[in-house]
């Protein structure tokens, strides 16, 4: 047995451990064990919303992206940015009208501004579809992680059964509570190896991060640039914008914004967190020295490119340390997104089929989804996935389409009634399906504008047509308003 499996090991047992530990004291009602009965202060909430940028897409798809794609991978780091920025104005609102009406999730958030149960069922049906392929993304990257970094003795579906096993159990018991213990460990841990990787590799093999990229750009001339056409600038700017629009349109992402215990947190948090971001760039930079160091690495192997060059790069003991900072940027993120697509089918399913069901046997039916939830994104995993980084994209398509109804849920006079919500959102849905399905772009979508605007993330196709579908339909369902039909008598 290596010192690598070793260690990898003890920070599996340990993150067991502490997530069964965090329910001591806490009566495991329905509100605590989805949103922390919304009691967590200004750090537990920064933690938890940060663990949205430090998952295994970060430690491994992003650093995969600089290795094989160059220039578009700085789409990471700019639309993560943007979302905060935008979170100033956006999470307020939301966590007071939420806290004011005991709200749990998100599609519970819907149902309430459009007084439509069934509208939420629908949302939490989104969801419940694009945060399956979130958590493939995370398993996925944990059994690359633990088989690499264990230098192949744990295959990678062994690893991703144990880590499974792992966050269904911590979670099934210890809720929200265990993911915010497990958060602060993570955090803490990926902060030190990423940043002490970013910097040691490009130096102890160019001599200087400036040197590494211009060693890249003499041996791949245009690698480090924009595209003329296809990940361009112009594809650049869409998706930046059209995941920025979708990042705290993920069920878990509400939930996280729940638990707060006051809505300042959210302001503080949007200055800090954009800084927080750049060490995205670390991870970035691992990638980028891992293109002459270790070639040859396409399609899904290029997402192994931070931990092939790490195991080139030490010894065993430390290539552990490095496997256990993955592992946990798998389970964290991982446990929250369990958490919250069993309270989606519990909650936000369930309940407006049988409104009879007490808080009680809504808290049991949603932890006993937990295992349910988890076997099926370990179905997926093992069958054969696209990169992390389409994954995320897939993900990201979804979500998104609910972006339109939830601003103007927020609005002094909404523009958009329940049944052109509705509308909107299947019909964004159902542009994503058909385009991931058939593979055509937005050009294709959209024949009748110029061929140059062809680069565009095809997301905006879905995105206008749903927020066309949902003013038709609110224009044709509105009542009349109650003067004009007086004077029509």
């Amino acid at each position: 047995m290596n010192a690598a499996l070793v260690i990898i090991g003890l920070a599996t047992l340990g993150a067991l451990a502490l997530g069964l530990a965090a329910h001591r004291g806490v009566r495991m009602t329905l509100e605590q064990w989805t949103v922390a009965g919304r009691g967590f202060g200004g750090l537990l909430v920064f933690l938890l919303t940060a663990g949205e940028i430090y998952t295994t897409f970060t430690f491994l798809g992003g650093s995969g992206w600089a290795y094989g794609r160059g220039a578009p991978t700085f789409y990471i780091l700019a639309y993560g940015s943007l979302a905060y920025f935008m979170s100033y104005w956006l999470l307020p609102p939301i966590w007071r009208y939420a806290k004011r009406e005991r709200l749990l999730s998100q599609p519970h958030f819907f149902s309430h501004k459009y007084d439509s149960p069934w509208l939420g069922v629908l949302v939490a049906a989104v969801g419940v579809v694009a945060l399956v392929p979130y958590l493939v993304l995370q398993f996925q990257g944990l059994g690359i992680i633990v088989s690499i970094a264990s230098y192949g003795s744990i295959s990678p579906t062994l690893a991703i059964w144990i880590g499974a096993a792992t966050v269904t159990i911590y979670v099934m018991i210890s809720g929200m509570h265990g993911v915010a213990w497990n958060a602060a460990v993570k955090d803490a841990l990926i902060l030190v190896v990423v940043v002490f990787l970013g910097i040691y590799l490009p130096v102890h093999y160019y001599g200087g991060i400036g040197a590494m990229f211009r060693a890249i750009d003499a041996a791949k001339p245009g690698f480090l640039v924009f595209k003329p056409s296809g990940q361009s600038i112009l594809w650049f700017q869409s998706t930046v914008i059209l995941t920025a629009l979708g990042f705290f349109m993920w069920p878990h992402a509400f939930s996280a914004i729940l638990t707060s215990k006051r809505e300042q947190t959210f302001r503080r948090n949007a200055a800090l967190l954009p800084l927080y971001q750049l060490i995205l760039l670390f991870a970035f930079f691992c990638g980028f020295a891992a293109i002459m160091q270790v070639p040859g690495l396409t399609g899904t192997k290029a997402d192994e490119a931070l931990l092939r060059l790490s195991i080139q790069s030490f010894d065993p003991w430390f290539v552990g340390v490095i496997g256990a900072a993955g592992v946990m940027t798998a389970l964290v993120p991982g446990s929250i997104i369990l958490i919250s697509a069993a309270t989606l089918l519990a909650n936000d399913v369930l309940r407006p089929l049988r409104p009879g069901l007490s808080d009680s046997a809504i808290g049991v039916t949603a932890r006993a989804l937990v295992p349910l939830i988890a076997l099926l994104a370990v179905y997926f995993t093992l069958n054969n996935p696209p990169t992390l980084v389409a994954l995320l994209l897939m993900g990201y398509a979804f979500v998104t389409q609910l972006f339109p109804a939830l601003v103007c849920s927020l609005l002094p006079r909404n523009p958009i009634t329940k049944y052109g919500a509705a509308a909107g959102i299947v019909v964004g849905v159902v542009v994503v399906a058909f385009v991931t399905e058939t593979k055509i772009g937005f050009a294709d979508m959209l024949p009748f504008l110029p061929a140059r605007v062809g680069d565009v993330n095809v997301g905006f196709a879905a995105l206008i047509l749903n927020l066309v579908a949902a003013l038709l339909v609110s224009w044709a369902t509105r009542p009349a308003p109650i003067a004009a039909a007086s004077s029509s008598r």
